[in-house]
């Protein structure tokens, strides 16, 4: 049997959820996602799939009403903290039930259970049950998330930063991000053609480009995304990322099947 190949795979807010209205998630988008990620798997049965989910219009909107991200400093922001922890976990649930019930075994891992944060940044999360889970074929899913912070209290946790974590112990050849949009285009409204390539070398003239997140969005839009896809790619030269849309019907099927499809835009080390 071949070696397993792994991806890293996020299905983004944006897609799951309508992000201007407050917990609407999109159960058939989400329906259909887990048939094409079925399908990938049947036809490639050496992949393993780590997959997440953003939190969209559930847990970024509570997040913002209680300024999570910034930090937790008395027990009004804890009583957010749970709040933000409550709505993150009610979309972690409908993905769950959908995937499950369409045939795909995934296994919801929340973050919060064991991730801690220094100051921001995800310096610890465990991963013994994410590599068992993985070692006996299931698909575990992790989730943004709220995180206990040594300086700020709490704070929230992307599937991005968990993913970043994730690297150097699973070492993925791709990591996927899927959401509404094409990819990222050459303006920041949406116009113009899709940026079919972005590397360390060439980010730097497609700044104008790099605007913010339809919708609420307390991790960082569309740059964040990319600079920390960047960052990834800069340490771990083997790995690619994609960003692309998930909306289309097949794109995730086809790119996890073949992940170096040129759909949407890819973020890599070499030209």
């Amino acid at each position: 049997m071949n070696q397993p190949t792994t991806i890293f795979l996020k299905l983004g807010g944006s897609l799951i959820t309508d992000k201007t209205k407050v917990e609407h998630a999109h159960p058939a988008v989400i329906r259909r996602l887990a048939r094409e990620i079925k399908a990938a798997r049947e036809a490639r049965p050496d992949l393993q799939i780590v997959l997440g989910h953003g939190s969209g219009s559930f847990g970024h909107v509570a997040a913002k009403k209680h300024g999570t991200r910034e930090g937790v400093r008395d027990q009004s922001g804890w009583q957010g903290y749970a709040e933000v922890a409550a709505a993150a976990a009610r979309l972690n649930q409908i993905v769950t039930d959908v995937f499950v019930a369409e045939g795909v075994p995934v296994v919801s891992l929340p973050p919060s259970v064991s991730a801690r944060c220094a100051d921001g940044r995800l310096s610890y999360l465990d991963t013994f049950v994410l590599r068992e889970v993985l070692e006996h074929g299931l698909v575990p899913l992790v989730q943004g998330d709220v995180a206990l912070d040594t300086v700020r209290g709490a704070t929230i946790v992307s599937t991005e930063d968990i993913f970043i974590y994730l690297v150097r112990e699973f070492q993925p050849t791709h990591i996927l991000l899927a959401g509404e949009v094409a990819g990222v285009y050459e303006h920041n409204d949406a116009t113009g053609a899709i940026i079919p390539l972005i590397t360390p070398s060439n980010v730097a003239q497609y700044a104008a480009a790099l605007g913010g997140s339809h919708g609420t969005d307390v991790t960082g839009g569309m740059i964040g995304k990319v600079q920390q896809m960047l960052d990834v790619v800069r340490h771990h030269p083997a790995i690619e990322a994609r960003i692309f849309s998930g909306a289309v019907r097949g794109n995730v099927q086809r790119l996890l099947i073949e992940p170096t499809a040129s759909i949407g835009t890819a973020i890599r080390i070499r030209v």
